[in-house]
């Protein structure tokens, strides 16, 4: 993704706690694998992330090299580029339909932070909370991504963020307050099975982003898609229960699979068109 010298946006709360040359390092994707077996073996009615906050790991600390901190540096400056474009496209499409987008804030953070849904940790990975209408992250995570994933690339950090900022859009939309509803409503199966179709949604929504990104901006390259679907086969859940057990449980599924996590980011991006992401009405998931 060509973003050197763009636009970096300024709703971003950038809470890095660097003293000293300090910074908090995180357990990584191992804690999120460890809590996800526990959600997926019956830890509850379907993925409370307030829950999911509050059992994140202790983090430990570690000392940044001059050379850590430039990349660390360079990835938040990435970031708020790629949350500026989020912001340039979904104003677009909200004034299309004759409404105004309510921009979300990006938290920037090491090791851990406090959010309305809860203690944040690094452990939890990127996420949306509805209770402040802010996208939190650690950086460190783009390290996860490479190195636990095998999701390489700009863009693959790019698609996480676009992803974090679709569930803000549900929210804007009034689907998370549906999703809040059914949770009282339904079982544990069943919801989890909402859960699959809000985050598929999203992921559809990210796609979105980037058709109208490119098509605005003119700023993707040859290999960015190719890396946002290898980060979403990454993180299906399929894989991740596979790696966290040994074993795919489909009643605990509570994202989609890595194909469906693929098939509806590809639907958005090669579309664009917001009218065909209607994943809670969709025939092809289960």
């Amino acid at each position: 993704m060509l973003w050197k010298g763009r636009r970096e946006s300024s709703n971003v709360d950038d809470r890095r706690k660097v003293t000293g040359g300090q910074i908090a390092a995180g357990g990584g994707i191992l804690a999120v694998i460890a809590l996800l077996a526990q959600l997926f073996l019956g830890g509850g009615e379907g993925v409370d992330i307030g829950q999911v906050l509050q059992q994140a790991a202790p983090q430990e600390s570690r000392t940044l090299s001059p050379e850590q901190q430039a990349r660390e540096d360079e990835r938040a400056s990435f970031v708020k580029v790629v949350l500026a474009d989020t912001e340039d496209v979904w104003d677009e499409l909200f004034a299309q339909n004759n409404a105004v987008y309510e921009k979300p804030t990006l938290v920037l953070f090491s090791g851990s932070t406090q959010s309305a849904c809860g203690s944040a940790s690094s452990a939890t990975g990127p996420f949306y909370c509805p209770g402040d209408n802010d996208i939190y992250i650690d950086l460190s995570f783009a390290d996860d991504l490479k190195n636990r994933f095998g999701a390489a690339g700009d863009f693959a950090l790019a698609y996480v963020v676009a992803h974090e900022v679709g569930h803000h859009i549900q929210y804007l939309m009034g689907t998370t307050q549906k999703m809040d509803r059914w949770r009282q409503q339904l079982s544990e199966v069943e919801f989890n099975k909402k859960s699959v179709r809000l985050e598929l949604q999203a992921d559809f929504y990210a796609g979105v982003w980037a058709h109208h990104n490119h098509k605005m901006k003119n700023v993707l390259v040859k290999e960015d898609i190719e890396e946002a679907l290898n980060a979403a086969n990454a993180i299906g859940d399929d894989r991740l229960q596979r790696q966290a057990t040994g074993t795919v449980t489909p009643d605990g599924f509570t994202h989609g699979t890595s194909e469906q996590r693929m098939y509806w980011f590809r639907k958005g991006f090669e579309t664009g068109d917001l009218s065909q992401g209607d994943t809670f009405n969709s025939p092809l998931i289960d």
